[in-house]
Formats: C-alpha cells, sequence, structure tokens
C-alpha cells in the first residue's frame, strides 16, 4: 500500500492527514506538513504518517526537517518498508545503501501486481523482455534451445512469455507473491518459487533437494538488478545456478560514465557498463553482446539501459 493508504488508528489523526494530503496536492507542500505535523501529535507511533511528513517537508524545501522525519520512520519501522533509507541517502542523511530494504521492494511490487503489465507495457513502453529475448535469439542463432532455463525476478512472466518458444523447462523466482500469482496465471512457468537475490545461496530459495545448483542453461534477470545496488552477490548466485557453458543475461538501467552503480531519483539502481564489464570478467563471464537502449519511459523522459548476454566457460 501506499503511505497515505495506510491509517494511524485514530479517527482524528487520519482525517487531519487527508486534509494534508488535499494541500500537498494543490501545491502547498509548507502547509501540508504543518498539519501533518498536527495529526502526528495525535499519532507519534505511525510510520506512515512520519514516512509522509517526510516528503512534503522535502517538497517544500525543508530537507533537514525531511531527514529528520524519516529518521523516525527508520525507528518505527525496522524493516523499513516504506525505503526510508533511499530517501534518506538522496538526502545526504545517511551513505547510499548497498542494497533497498528487502521488506520495501516485497512490498512495492506485491502492491503494483494488479497493475504492473498494464502500466509498464501500455503506458510506460516498457520493452526490456521483447528486447533481451531478440538480443539472446540474435546472439545465439540456431543454438538458442535451452533445456532448462531460470528466470530471476520474474514478476508478472513478461521475460518467460518472450523465452518460452525456446525453453524446454523454466522456472520463475521473484521476491513478491503477488507477482507470482500473476504469473502462475499465465501459465507458462513449469515452476515458480518465491526467492530473494539479495541474500547468499543457502538462503536466497533458488536450491532445495529438488532444485539442484548448475541446472540452468540459461539465467535471465530481465529489469530486477535496478532494485539491487552492489551486483556482486547476484553474480555469485547466476555462477551457482548456471550450467557449464550456460547463458546469463540481463538488463540494467545505464548509469553513463563511472566505476560502479548509483542510486536514482526513482529510487531505483543504475550500473555503469565498467562496472559490469568487471563483474562479468570477475566471475568468468564472456560477454557476447552488450546492447545500449530505451527500455521505457518514465516522466515522459526516456530511460536508458545496457542489455548483456555473457557465457559462462564450458
Amino acid at each position: 500500500m501506499q503511505a497515505h493508504q495506510l491509517s494511524s488508528g485514530d479517527i482524528i489523526a487520519d482525517r487531519r492527514a487527508d486534509y494534508a494530503r488535499m494541500l500537498d496536492e494543490g501545491g502547498e507542500p509548507a502547509s501540508a506538513a504543518e498539519l501533518m505535523e498536527q495529526a502526528l501529535e495525535i499519532a507519534p507511533v505511525w510510520a506512515a504518517g512520519w514516512f509522509r511528513l517526510a516528503e512534503y517537508r522535502e517538497k517544500a524545501g525543508n530537507g533537514e526537517g525531511a531527514i529528520a522525519a524519516l529518521d523516525r520512520v527508520r525507528g518505527l519501522d525496522p524493516d523499513d518498508m516504506f525505503g526510508a533509507a533511499l530517501k534518506l541517502a538522496l538526502l545526504g542523511g545517511i551513505a547510499v545503501p548497498e542494497q533497498p530494504p528487502t521488506a520495501y521492494v516485497e512490498r512495492l511490487f506485491d502492491d503494483y501486481a494488479g497493475h504492473f503489465d498494464e502500466a509498464l507495457v501500455e503506458r510506460l513502453d516498457y520493452s526490456v523482455p521483447k528486447k533481451l529475448s531478440e538480443v539472446i535469439r540474435r546472439t545465439l542463432g540456431k543454438n538458442c534451445r535451452f533445456a532448462l532455463a531460470v528466470d530471476l525476478g520474474c514478476g508478472t512472466g513478461l521475460f518467460g512469455e518472450e523465452i518460452r518458444d525456446c525453453v524446454e523447462r523454466l522456472e520463475g523466482f521473484d521476491l513478491s507473491a503477488n507477482m507470482l500469482a500473476k504469473a502462475e496465471e499465465k501459465r507458462v512457468y513449469d515452476l515458480l518459487g518465491q526467492a530473494d537475490l539479495s541474500v547468499g545461496p543457502e538462503e536466497c530459495g533458488l536450491f532445495s533437494e529438488d532444485l539442484s545448483r548448475h541446472r540452468a542453461g540459461l539465467v535471465s534477470a530481465a529489469d530486477v538488478l535496478m532494485y539491487l545496488g552492489n551486483l556482486e552477490n547476484f553474480f555469485s548466485l547466476a555462477a551457482e545456478i548456471s550450467a557449464p557453458g550456460a547463458i546469463v543475461a540481463f538488463s540494467v538501467e545505464d548509469a553513463g560514465a563511472g566505476e560502479g552503480f548509483r542510486l536514482l531519483e526513482s529510487l531505483r539502481y543504475a550500473h555503469s557498463e565498467t562496472y559490469l564489464k568487471s563483474l562479468c570478467a570477475a566471475n568468468g563471464l564472456q560477454i557476447l553482446a552488450l546492447e545500449k537502449t530505451v527500455i521505457r519511459m518514465d516522466a515522459g523522459q526516456p530511460v536508458h539501459g545496457i542489455l548483456i548476454v555473457s557465457e559462462k566457460p564450458a
């Protein structure tokens, strides 16, 4: 749920918060912040309310006040389902986190699942699944056949739909249970499961007695790595799940020049070409294709990305 949909538990505080939201939507964030402060005097342990106050203060140009409110959010919500740490980093309150809070990413996509396909494909001209599939097919040619593919961060199954005809068995994994439920409706995958790409092999959910290591001929990560900052763990997991000679294909938002990754105003991460090449080399992956392209629109502006198809040594 969005922050404004979470009740404080007090009808008066909720009413003041609703008026504050109306003021903000009317272009008066400073007045909205004042009214939100009154709501929080009534409901001082309302984490969502403090997050909204931070937003209003930031819009009103009160960066220090926004940081103080976000600190309160983190104290009240240790799992950080609102992503307060990411906002704090953008405001200069803390260093940029290596990874976003797991609870934040899970909540974000659980909330988004019901209208994900419509929002991305129809409204934002989202094209990663189709473009990544095309790069794989073009690169491999007649060899584009896989006994088993593992789609990491499969979401609602958009990439699975694009690659299914090249795959005998297709597995999909995602952090969001609601996304997996939407993917299940499409009947594209032979197996769907919940997994966390930010943790190690023993905890991630990709391996079990029935799910062996080094099993996949194709490992894909279409539009999921922007929700991971440091990608070292992802590459380790890709190495663990891929068979010798496997293809590892993925997309990122393009950070441009630089050595690593950076946090964007969208609360997503962008990664540089240099960073990706260094991680591929460190993990023994040979890059077969690297393409830069527009991957979607955001607020009417093109979002630039990098698509990479790499190969693990046989």
